[in-house]
């Protein structure tokens, strides 16, 4: 089950205005830095984030999270800058702060549109969790300190959420460190053990 809807709803927003002031810190170097992401430099990661969420608020939400929207997403924005990729973070945030309280609790709790396997709640949450993780892997490849926060919270409720779907039992760490390397490993960031949790993405 999603988080609460006001809690993912502000967390979404406060974690674009994060991504955003991220994107403004990096520099050309930096930009260019291969990220853990197979392939991509932190340029790329950014220009997916990004790209994704102009898709969710342009309502361009068939294929979303698939390898060819992804491409295109990146495609579509090679050659910008960081300051011109947080220009845009800044305009997605101001489409999602006006169409977020659009959604009456109906809505918010029906099946998702674009073919998403959940409500539209878990889809904004997994918005919320993609960014944050997103977020954290820039400030791996540049050597800046995770940010947990709130962000990890909807990463928890997210991970979750996908790995009940596959059929894994086990308990989530809900805190801390091992909340956090929990996340790395369901999600192909870290290694597990023979016990660790799936890969949601593999």
């Amino acid at each position: 089950m999603t988080l609460p809807r006001q809690e993912v709803s502000d967390g979404l927003l406060d974690e674009l205005g994060r991504f955003e002031e991220l994107l403004r810190s990096l520099d050309t170097a930096e930009w260019d830095t291969p990220s853990r992401c197979a392939g991509w430099t932190v340029g790329d990661v950014a220009r997916h984030t990004v790209g994704s969420l102009a898709d969710v608020a342009a309502g361009r939400l068939d294929g979303l999270g698939t390898p060819e929207v992804t491409e295109r997403e990146v495609d579509e924005r090679a050659g910008r800058t960081a300051e011109e990729l947080a220009d845009e973070c800044a305009e997605v945030r101001k489409a999602a702060a006006g169409l977020l309280p659009v959604f009456d609790d109906d809505a918010w709790n029906a099946t998702a549109p674009g073919g998403y396997e959940g409500t539209l709640g878990d889809g904004v949450e997994a918005l919320w969790y993609d960014t944050w993780l997103h977020g954290d892997d820039i400030r791996a490849a540049t050597g800046r300190p995770s940010v947990q926060g709130d962000g990890m919270r909807s990463a928890v409720s997210h991970v979750r959420f996908e790995l009940a779907k596959r059929g894994w039992v086990g308990d989530v760490p809900e805190e801390g460190d091992a909340a956090f390397g929990f996340i790395l490993a369901a999600t192909g960031r870290a290694p597990s053990g023979p016990d660790g949790p799936l890969d949601i993405y593999a």
